[in-house]
């Protein structure tokens, strides 16, 4: 895809990513909180959301118009969000997409921060998820 834009978008603009979300029918949202960055071209094509913790960042979406997936677009995007974010970056997954996220340079998480530890136990009990990291 030619002209394709990578930005994190301004505290304005924030409300565009859930636009984007629904207009998939994606149940994610961004958070007041949330750094979100957008890959677009005349419109948002990728999307996800960096949610500040202690002494890093998590993941809690990624998310590509299934038009332009298997291009690179969430790779891209990823790799530019993340040289921006200074931190450890986790992530909860489901297992057939560790493999992406450890091209990505995320390898398995042998601790998270407490905050995100409890909510890795309580998604658990619902959901197959494994936790990954990135550090800086």
């Amino acid at each position: 895809m030619h002209d394709l834009h990578y930005r994190a978008l301004p505290v304005p603009l924030k409300p565009l990513a859930d636009k984007f979300y629904r207009s998939h029918r994606s149940r994610m949202l961004a958070r007041h909180e949330d750094q979100v960055w957008v890959a677009q071209h005349t419109e948002i094509v990728a999307a996800l959301c960096l949610r500040p913790v202690a002494q890093g960042h998590w993941l809690t979406s990624l998310f590509v118009a299934p038009a332009q997936r298997q291009q690179g677009l969430a790779s891209q995007l990823l790799e530019q969000a993340l040289t921006h974010t200074a931190g450890a970056i986790w992530l909860f997954c489901h297992p057939e997409l560790s493999s992406f996220y450890r091209r990505q340079g995320f390898m398995p998480c042998a601790s998270l921060p407490p905050a995100l530890n409890e909510r890795f136990l309580r998604y658990q009990r619902s959901k197959t998820l494994i936790a990954l990291e990135r550090c800086r």
